[in-house]
């Protein structure tokens, strides 16, 4: 595999990666909020803020690493 290939293919699993996080996150909050993780009856005060921050990491994270990775280097 080539250099080349190589930065292409880690980049691809990054942006993957972050993706599942941000899912990851935003089930863990959905499950604070609506289950008894915390307290009886859920947390709409940890799970909501949680779970939105889930989706702005799963959906902006992606678009951001490939703003960043676009920009030629010293720019």
């Amino acid at each position: 595999m080539t250099p080349d290939e190589k930065m292409w293919r880690d980049r691809f699993v990054m942006m993957n990666l972050v993706r599942i996080g941000g899912t990851a996150v935003v089930l863990l909050g959905l499950a604070i909020w609506y289950g008894d993780l915390l307290v009886e009856g859920g947390s709409m005060i940890v799970g909501l803020p949680l779970a939105l921050v889930g989706l702005v990491v799963s959906f902006g994270a992606p678009k951001w690493l490939s703003a960043k990775w676009r920009t030629p280097p010293g720019q």
